[in-house]
């Protein structure tokens, strides 16, 4: 047997005595008839339906045994001859245990909830004896482990469908993987020479894109471009990993026409000194750690660079990050302080001393994914060094600091270096099931970042947001059509 209990529907639980009429006279006669096959026909319906109603009662009175009643066969006989008012109080205690329990913060004073089904609460309830609060603080337990339960398998469907590859994004990478290896313009040098001059030209526009997803940095660059006043004076520096550094080349090598000025490289392409690579290593492997340690928990903390460009960049260059490192959105789009989901204490584990003495729980993070460095200002502070120091320190400290992510680390080593951005700039969390900006500020936003694990050409995206990024899509490139990018 299972047996669901609402608080919020008890109040409507009706249960009514069951009524008999007794016959006036007869009764000798009515005994010896035969009754007709029509008469039986229709007793044996009516017991068919009456029979339910008798079963939910006994079950009823069963419960009312286990709280107030000496025995079963006593709280029948309490039913039978004093009508509904037991069943009142039942309900009435009930119902306010319930509501006691539920408005109760963690500490209730029930017991531990370790029962697993309904069947055995009844027993435990029979057998012991037991009071309704008892009753109604097991319950409320039970109900409460089911639902974490709930969310915690819903939580990884979403892992594991916002980490896999769909069929059209793999088909994308072999395709051009294919074309750099037989087409010689897939091959072509990046950015053409006359240009190459640009990529450390201060005077233009730089951005940069860290990502291993072809079709993500295509739409970035092909929204940024098509919203550009002046798009010849942005340039573009995409840096990769290795597996990802084919297909990548060969798409914007074949729609060069798309941006004036793009550049190419892989991670194994830098050229850096022997002790910046031990660093980068380093760094690299404490990130794998954290994952591993906490890959349980299964936190939405894709930092993927997913975005949308809906107007023209260029003043952002002009900003005053007021000898700052860093220019970022810190408040939200539903205003002052407001920022679901994105507080220290949404990243940080605050009972570590570590991060308490530095951080304040209740302080919005700024957002990653589109911000404005002063590279000069860098230079000048040991942000670099900060950002090794706290891995290292999570790691002494058994990977405890923070959940999976860059962005933590980066917060605490860019602490009081950065400066606030309007945030109509930047609007994130458009891949998260929790935010749901209206429609007159996705419109307006200069930025759209799906950050995330609803990615927008995943199923699981919201589609009313992932028409925005589907605008940018190149629909008449061949590879798009092919791989059926669109469907």
């Amino acid at each position: 047997m299972k047996f669901y209990i609402s608080a919020a529907g008890i109040k409507r639980v009706t249960i009514s005595s069951p009524g008999g009429a007794i016959g006036k006279g007869g009764g000798g006669c009515a005994a010896a008839r035969r009754f007709p096959g029509r008469t039986l026909i229709l007793f044996l319906l009516m017991l068919a339906i009456v029979l339910p109603f008798i079963f939910v009662r006994f079950a009823f009175l069963v419960l009312e045994s286990a709280s107030v009643c000496d025995s079963p066969l006593d709280c029948m006989g309490l039913r039978l001859f004093r009508g509904g008012d037991t069943s009142l109080k039942i309900r009435e205690e009930l119902t306010r245990a319930l509501v006691e329990e539920t408005s109760q913060d963690g500490n209730g004073r029930g017991q531990k909830g370790s029962l697993d089904s309904f069947d055995e609460l009844v027993k435990e309830m029979t057998l012991k004896r037991r009071d309704i609060k008892t009753f109604a603080s097991v319950t409320k337990k039970m109900m409460e482990r089911k639902v974490q339960s709930a969310k915690h398998h819903e939580l990884l469907y979403w892992h594991l469908a916002s980490h896999g590859v769909p069929k059209c994004l793999h088909c994308l990478s072999l395709r051009l993987t294919e074309e750099y290896s037989v087409n010689a313009m897939a091959r072509t040098r990046l950015p053409p020479p006359e240009s190459v001059s640009r990529l450390t030209d201060p005077s233009f526009h730089h951005v940069v894109i860290l990502t291993d997803n072809v079709l993500a940095a295509s739409v970035v660059i092909s929204s940024t471009v098509q919203n550009a006043v002046n798009p010849d004076k942005f340039v573009f520096h995409i840096v990769t990993d290795k597996k990802t550094y084919t297909p990548m080349h060969a798409w914007f090598a074949i729609n060069s026409a798309l941006s004036p000025v793009v550049e190419v490289k892989g991670l194994h392409q830098y050229d850096w000194p022997q002790e910046v690579n031990v660093r980068v290593k380093e760094m690299l492997e404490i990130h794998r750690m954290i994952w591993r340690r906490h890959y349980q928990n299964l936190k939405d903390s894709d930092n993927s660079f997913i975005e949308v460009v809906q107007r023209d960049l260029s003043s952002l260059w002009e900003t005053d990050l007021n000898g700052n490192v860093v220019g970022a959105v810190v408040d939200s789009w539903c205003g002052s302080n407001c920022c679901p989901g994105r507080k220290y204490k949404d990243y940080f584990n605050f009972s570590h001393p570590l991060i308490s003495s530095n951080l304040l729980q209740d302080e919005c993070a700024w957002l990653s994914g589109m911000n404005v460095f002063d590279l000069k200002a860098w230079r000048q502070t040991n942000i670099t060094e900060a950002y090794s120091t706290w891995l290292r320190l999570s790691v002494s400290s058994g990977l405890q600091l923070w959940q999976p992510g860059a962005l933590p680390p980066s917060l605490l080593a860019f602490k009081g270096l950065t400066q606030p951005l309007d945030p109509s700039w930047h609007v994130a969390g458009l891949g998260s099931r929790s935010v749901k900006p209206p429609e007159e500020i996705l419109k307006s936003a200069a930025v759209l970042h799906f950050s995330g694990p609803a990615k927008p050409w995943l199923e699981i995206s919201n589609p009313k947001v992932r028409s925005y990024w589907y605008t940018y899509v190149n629909s008449s490139n061949i590879f798009i059509r092919k791989c059926k990018i669109m469907n």
